[in-house]
């Protein structure tokens, strides 16, 4: 965890969020913590049945909005729901919605760099595009952008290749944003885990079904929305998450070449 201490904390109670890939994994467990923290939250995925139960367990503290997150009309949609609500203000802002693929770069087609990235990099570019206006009239309540990456946006590893890409380009946005956005008053948190136990690997693109992920260390979904909400509550700058996955990024950052060496026989085995 890298943070500011002088910075103010965010306040859940009475604020507005914005929740992508909300139905289901990390996504849905943030948006029951924020609403336990008294937060009115808009979620946002693709799946209207696994959605509506949101509603069926928090009534009118979600709102939902059924729409693809690479769509600049769901953006469309979230903003106008903002201003039916009369505020006109968000105070959080949370990109989690992510997809992979897994396998060698030179055997795959250009659709699979290019759907990972749609979806991991270029939607959350313009879901902050689209809100920053929103949260700069909105200072006093210290609002943030929260950006879920992954250790693989610090560290590489063979066979994910496009998912690297998109997670190490979203890294350098939150970096950029973050001090861009520092003198209107809105923080920009990267919150990068391991592995976390969810349907994240059932829907993998451009992926032979029987490829397996290798990885160190994993968290169930509850556990990575717990420390993603202290890291907003923080305002926290960023935070890497499991023991697994700070021994990958610190090892590649203090002996680059030993790791190059594992992982490229990790390949050839």
């Amino acid at each position: 965890m890298f943070g500011l201490s002088w910075r103010k904390r965010w306040n859940p109670s009475g604020s507005l969020a914005i929740v992508t890939g909300a139905s289901s994994g990390i996504g849905r467990e943030l948006v029951a913590l924020l609403i336990a923290d008294g937060c009115r939250v808009i979620a946002v995925a693709r799946r209207a049945e696994r959605l509506a139960a949101l509603t069926d367990q928090f009534g009118d503290r979600v709102v939902l909005l059924v729409g693809d997150v690479t769509d600049p009309r769901s953006v469309d949609e979230a903003i106008a729901i903002i201003e039916r609500s009369g505020e006109g203000r968000l105070d959080l802002l949370v990109n989690n919605a992510g997809i992979g693929g897994i396998g060698r770069f030179d055997a795959a087609d250009e659709s699979r760099l290019r759907q990972i990235m749609e979806v991991n990099f270029f939607a959350p570019a313009m879901w902050c595009r689209r809100v920053i206006p929103l949260m700069r009239s909105n200072r006093d309540r210290h609002p943030v952008i929260c950006n879920i990456g992954s250790v693989l946006g610090h560290c590489a590893v063979p066979l994910k290749s496009e998912y690297c890409a998109s997670k190490f380009a979203l890294h350098g946005l939150s970096d950029s944003l973050r001090t861009e956005l520092a003198g209107d008053g809105i923080a920009v948190t990267l919150v990068s885990p391991s592995t976390t136990r969810s349907e994240f690997f059932d829907s993998l693109v451009g992926t032979d079904a029987n490829q397996v992920s290798r990885s160190i260390g994993s968290w169930p979904p509850e556990r990575v929305a717990q420390a993603t909400l202290r890291a907003i509550k923080r305002r926290d700058n960023e935070t890497i998450l499991s023991l697994g996955g700070k021994s990958l990024v610190y090892t590649d950052r203090i002996v680059p070449a030993l790791l190059n060496q594992i992982l490229s026989r990790s390949v050839k085995s």
